[in-house]
């Protein structure tokens, strides 16, 4: 996930909100209620981006669109709901990339084919993540590698969550404890906020996840952030080093959210909902909002989103070989 990958995301991203008001329109009545279907638990940024689009959808996509939060197996059961549903644009997908992507290498066997048994619509949002840690850790700890230090000497407390088992964040913070030679032992969780709850508590010394997830607490002083996974520092965080910068560049990566429907969805719906996403993700109130979660908006033809998850799966592909993970 390089530098010139995130330009030509936010290039192609700024485009198409250009045109988002060109959206097409269709005769076809708009059904009575469609679901966006998310696999964590609410409060959270995909959770947020979904509620903020489905407001958005409403009545000209349907006379009603409504979240369902289906958590568990890290984004894996909401994917599969989908898979099974009716191809005729009720039921639709709002994912992080790893369901799609990274557990095609982290799992013996997945319930769906993400190639096959999906249709790409769009992109929503992307994202930095970050390495954040709680009153667990001395206040002292302000680093990365200050906190794989503390971890070697505290090894009983050594422990990261994330928003679930196979998630990208699992994979970062696996990843970097097996670049350091750290016994990080992970804990999965169903979205990031029980995560972040537990670490607050004192319970868990840190979480991976979305940037924005911590900000609010970050700000209260309950929360710190040592690092950001970007290529470069995030806008939202100027001044938290990144990954890279402390000596692990091979965590430079950047997460992205996007919307999904069944295989066979007929063109004109998957079209119709392009559009009303594209123009939902245009509107200042939903620009304003994402960056409130420290996320920028990210819409993309069917075509581009596939192109990315392609792209996404080749990147996972290879960090998965290079550290030697086998498939659970």
């Amino acid at each position: 996930m390089t530098i010139d990958r995130r330009r030509f995301i936010q290039a192609s991203a700024a485009a198409l909100a250009a045109a988002a008001g060109a959206a097409p329109a269709f005769g076809q009545a708009p059904p009575e209620t469609a679901r966006i279907i998310l696999g964590f638990a609410p409060g959270g940024t995909i959770d947020l981006t979904g509620r903020r689009v489905a407001d958005k959808l409403q009545p000209s996509y349907a006379k009603a669109v409504v979240v369902e939060n289906r958590t568990g197996a890290g984004g894996q059961i909401a994917a599969q709901a989908v898979r099974t549903a009716a191809p005729d644009g009720a039921t639709v997908l709002l994912t992080p990339t790893s369901p799609m992507s990274l557990h095609l290498f982290t799992y013996k066997k997945l319930p769906y084919d993400p190639a096959a048994d999906f249709t790409p619509v769009s992109g929503a949002a992307m994202f930095d993540y970050s390495l954040a840690v709680g009153p667990m850790v001395p206040s002292s700890v302000r680093s990365v590698q200050e906190f794989l230090a503390w971890c070697k000497a505290n090894p009983n407390n050594a422990n990261f969550g994330s928003a679930g088992q196979g998630s990208a964040a699992h994979f970062i913070g696996a990843a970097l404890g097996r670049m350091s030679g750290t016994d990080l032992r992970h804990v999965a969780f169903r979205g990031s906020q029980p995560a972040l709850a537990d670490m607050i508590g004192g319970q868990l010394a840190a979480v991976v996840g979305p940037t924005g997830e911590f900000m609010s607490n970050v700000k209260a002083g309950k929360v710190r952030l040592l690092a950001t996974s970007g290529p470069r520092r995030g806008r939202f965080t100027p001044d938290t080093p990144t990954m890279a910068e402390q000596g692990f560049k091979e965590l430079a990566y950047i997460g992205w959210f996007g919307f999904f429907l069944p295989a066979q969805a007929p063109a004109d719906v998957v079209q119709r909902l392009n559009g009303g996403i594209r123009q939902a993700l245009a509107s200042q109130d939903v620009v304003d909002s994402l960056a409130t979660a420290y996320m920028e908006p990210l819409p993309t033809a069917p075509a581009q989103l596939a192109q990315m998850l392609k792209t996404e799966t080749e990147f996972w592909s290879r960090l998965v070989k290079t550290l030697g993970f086998s498939p659970e």
